[in-house]
């Protein structure tokens, strides 16, 4: 029999629980972890050169400081998975400039998430950048093992719901406490890549960069699942110590 504090306790847990992996799966799938602000471009040559820059952010080949620059120049975003720039819909630039932009994008495949970052973007004689390289590794990864972790804990409740047993709380409360360490790990690292990219690679004149709104919603499931993972340590532990007392008492 389960006392209802500690049935309220797993019921508070679990939905915490589920906010956060809702949150975190969001923000993995969306692009605005970061977002720049472009100044509006007059003249022709100007909207010829971006015109350049977005025919060859869309078809052209992987390649950090063409997209980088593209990104800068048309008020894009960047994500875990996507990066995305603000274009006319139409082709004319050059005749519509103050159209009502839409958001194109293109995703970073698998292969472009491992690609090497190098200490001056674009220029691979430069020398492999190691810790922007595995900066960016560690934030593709590490939500990917935040949301499996919460998947297994998810699992091991389910059993432990079906045998009627809370032995394995503590368990998933350590589970969860991993995942919260793995999402937030993840937004420090992206702030860390983020950073260490504007430093090698300068933004123009009047472009601002500020974070995206995905990149709060990852950071807030992370204390959401510290939040589940404390009520399920405490509901175990105390459940435990409880159910000792009581075959203490009535051994005596």
């Amino acid at each position: 029999m389960v006392d209802n504090r500690y049935a309220t306790a797993l019921v508070i847990a679990c939905v915490l629980s589920i906010l956060a992996t809702v949150y975190l799966s969001v923000a993995i799938g969306t692009q605005h972890w970061y977002q720049y602000s472009s100044p509006t471009v007059r003249g022709e040559a100007n909207l010829s050169e971006l015109r350049s820059l977005y025919d060859e952010f869309m078809t052209g080949e992987f390649d950090e400081k063409t997209y980088g620059d593209t990104l800068f120049r048309l008020n894009g975003t960047v994500g875990l998975w996507w990066r995305c720039v603000l274009v006319p819909p139409s082709a004319h630039w050059d005749k519509e400039p103050d159209a009502k932009t839409t958001l194109e994008c293109r995703n970073f495949t698998l292969s472009e998430q491992f690609t090497p970052k190098y200490k001056e973007p674009g220029n691979h004689n430069s020398g492999e950048d190691m810790l922007r390289t595995y900066l960016w590794r560690c934030q593709f990864l590490l939500p990917l093992a935040s949301l499996t972790l919460v998947v297994l804990a998810g699992l091991i409740g389910f059993c432990a719901c079906l045998c009627r047993s809370l032995t394995p709380t503590l368990g998933i409360g350590a589970l969860h406490l991993l995942a919260g360490l793995c999402t937030l790990a993840t937004v420090c690292c992206y702030l860390a890549g983020m950073d260490l990219l504007h430093r090698v690679s300068m933004l123009p004149d009047k472009v601002d960069g500020s974070l995206g709104w995905s990149l709060y919603l990852a950071l807030i499931s992370s204390p959401l699942h510290m939040m589940a993972a404390a009520l399920l340590v405490w509901a175990a532990r105390s459940h435990s110590q409880n159910y000792y007392r009581m075959t203490a008492y009535r051994v005596a």
